[in-house]
């Protein structure tokens, strides 16, 4: 942490502290795989407060910027909050899973719905977009995991040994847009969550994240009144396995232009865009 802070790099971290770990996996090793209750319980969110409050006293201790990764623990939104007032450089993201969906209304055997943090119960989901409302959580991000099929154990349901990745990335602004449209959230907060604060963190600022002078013509053209039932045949990601499959999504994308090149087109399909290497504000 010293050597990034002197780098002035942040350090992003994915917060599990092992010590709450081998307790809960004691506590569930009896309950059947299958069940999504025995893989939530096996993942308590102790693992993740635990982490994140020894990477608080860290980050104050040596001035060093971090980033908490994909936040599943609401109960870990105290903590930031009262180190972000001390003055802590420390911002976190959450993830459209687990904005998007509940522990309550997950199946047994479902695997393609495991990832790592699981998705917690609805209590939680709510407390999450709380935090984010208040600004102690400041982007929301796809963390997409694809895998083959295969991996997630499908024919057996195994929570346990199965592959942990959703897989959203082409989903990701209707899945954002038809949370905030259900809770009266404007547009122009949603981009903050997963256009500015992302380039923020990436430091492309000066060039990404705004529709203003100088800056990339990186533009998406979409309804966000259409609606559409995720196909997962539909999708261009490799492998076409997603919890979203079956679910009505409201924001319908048209034309995307990466650098003011086509990239997606609805009617035609994919553009070529020419792509460079960006060099990184520190």
């Amino acid at each position: 942490m010293r050597v990034l802070r002197e780098l002035s790099i942040t350090l992003l971290l994915p917060p599990a502290a092992p010590r709450p770990l081998p307790r809960a996996a004691e506590a569930t090793k009896a309950l059947p795989p299958e069940r999504y209750q025995s893989y939530l319980e096996s993942r308590p969110k102790a693992a993740e407060d635990e982490a994140i409050a020894m990477v608080i006293a860290l980050a104050k201790k040596h001035g060093t910027r971090v980033h908490i990764v994909h936040l599943s623990s609401a109960t870990a939104i105290p903590l930031l909050e009262q180190a972000q007032r001390e003055g802590v450089k420390i911002t976190a993201e959450t993830c459209l899973h687990y904005l998007s969906f509940t522990a309550e209304e997950i199946p047994d055997r479902a695997t393609w719905f495991k990832c790592a943090p699981p998705i917690r119960e609805a209590a939680n989901q709510a407390a999450l977009w709380e935090g984010l409302q208040r600004g102690v959580i400041s982007m929301v991000v796809s963390d997409h995991s694809p895998c083959t099929p295969q991996l997630k154990l499908l024919e057996r349901g195994d929570f346990e040994k199965a592959w942990g990745g959703i897989a959203s990335l082409q989903l990701g602004l209707s899945a954002l847009w038809t949370q905030c449209a259900e809770r009266k959230i404007p547009v122009h907060q949603m981009v903050q969550w997963n256009t500015l604060a992302t380039a923020r963190l990436a430091g492309l600022h000066t060039r990404k994240g705004r529709l203003a002078p100088g800056f990339d013509a990186d533009l998406v053209l979409w309804d966000d009144r259409e609606q559409f039932t995720v196909q997962g045949e539909a999708l261009r990601h490799k492998h076409k396995l997603t919890p979203y499959a079956g679910r009505t999504l409201t924001g319908v994308v048209k034309t995307t232009l990466i650098g003011g090149q086509v990239a997606y087109e609805a009617a035609s399909g994919l553009g070529t865009p020419k792509g460079e290497l960006i060099r990184a504000a520190r």
